[in-house]
């Protein structure tokens, strides 16, 4: 069984003010000539599908032709399964829509957690020669969602909701099985990898977060939600990442589709295909004199971030450094000028404990300290939380 695996797409999103949308085309069908080539049995989308919950025509145009061209090619050989959950970005509802009729040409999309007790997750069965791989589907999913019919459980947190949801499916471990989701999970006491692109959904203290011991007994486990590609632990359990750089943190990161090729049970293997963008995102630093004397293709069609070095005033560099990059992003300016006045103006840092963060916001949200009385109500609180 071989499938691959991509993370969030963020159809529709913009970078800097620069609409994305042909560089996405060029991407989908860099997907779609893998796919014709390797002749993946599946191919799974980690969620985010869309950028915004209320997408523009032009990225659901952009949806609609890549499953058409992807039905199309299977005309001409095997019909791969596409099979893809909302995100925190997606609109349940709006993707949902024709999915019944799409489930006829390939196409399987889950959108919500179960919404009724005798409901389970969505799952899809493919059966190759060494039996069967079941695919479950594990879409964006909050306690809120299902508390309105799991009345005899606690779910304090996410974690607790997915752990409710996983352990009522009564899996098989002894078959091959496959998870895709949507979260924030974290591996032991590692650092997931995070970057600018991702809009923060995590909350404080890590109610959102969701370890992986939780699911590390699947053959693999698809993530999406974290935009900068990744193991966490072991590489079974993988963030694929974006297939295109949607920051300028992401600079240095190679995009790729991840593909997951399966034996018997136990047996697994994993390569990368490289995405190749239409525009590259850079950061470039230096004087202007020397960046424009580095731009080998004029004009540079790359997306770049630019940091100026130049010790004298310059004058209308965007104007300038055009001619030469005509996809600026930003230009920053980093001299010895600029960091004297930042060290003059912006007053040193200092830790606070979050009682003492909070008695500072009150006092300047209310234009007057906590009294006692309300200082241990806040201290209640915490000592509740």
């Amino acid at each position: 069984m071989k499938f691959f695996h991509v993370g969030d797409l963020h159809l529709g999103k913009q970078l800097h003010g620069y609409d994305l949308i042909k560089d996405q085309e060029h991407m989908l069908e860099e997907l779609l000539s893998y796919i014709k080539k390797e002749q993946p049995d599946a191919v799974l989308i980690a969620g985010d599908i869309y950028d915004r919950a209320v997408p523009s025509g032009t990225a659901m145009q952009l949806l609609e032709q890549f499953f058409i061209q992807a039905d199309e090619l299977a005309k001409e050989q095997k019909a791969v399964e596409i099979i893809l959950i909302a995100g925190n970005h997606d609109a349940a509802k709006r993707l949902q829509y024709g999915s019944s009729f799409m489930k006829r040409h390939h196409i399987h999309i889950a959108v919500m957690p179960p919404q009724q007790e005798d409901a389970y997750l969505e799952q899809v069965t493919l059966t190759d020669q060494e039996g069967v791989v079941h695919f479950y589907l594990l879409p964006y999913t909050k306690p809120g969602m299902i508390r309105h019919w799991v009345e005899q459980e606690e779910l304090a947190n996410t974690q607790d909701a997915v752990k409710f949801l996983l352990e009522r499916e009564q899996i098989d471990w002894n078959e091959r099985n496959v998870l895709l989701s949507h979260q924030f999970y974290l591996h032991a006491n590692e650092d997931t990898v995070l970057c600018d692109s991702e809009t923060p959904s995590f909350s404080v203290g890590g109610l959102d977060s969701i370890a992986t011991t939780f699911v590390d007994k699947f053959d693999y486990v698809a993530l999406g939600h974290i935009h900068s590609p990744q193991n966490l632990g072991d590489p079974h359990i993988r963030y694929a990442g974006t297939p295109l750089k949607y920051s300028v943190s992401e600079a240095d990161q190679n995009k790729s589709i991840t593909v997951v090729e399966m034996g018997k049970k136990g047996e697994i293997s994993y390569h990368y295909l490289p995405i190749h963008p239409l525009h590259d995102v850079r950061a470039l630093r230096g004087k202007m004199e020397e960046l424009a004397a580095q731009c080998t293709e004029i004009p540079c069609h790359d997306y770049v971030s630019i940091v100026l070095t130049d010790e004298e005033a310059v004058q209308q560099p965007r104007d300038y450094l055009e001619k030469y990059y005509d996809h600026i992003l930003e230009i920053q300016i980093d001299n010895t000028r600029t960091r004297q006045i930042m060290e003059e103006e912006i007053p040193a840092l200092k830790e606070m404990s979050l009682e003492g963060a909070f008695m500072t916001f009150f006092k300047e949200s209310t234009g007057r300290p906590m009294n006692e009385d309300e200082q241990k109500k806040f201290a209640q609180i915490i000592e509740t939380l």
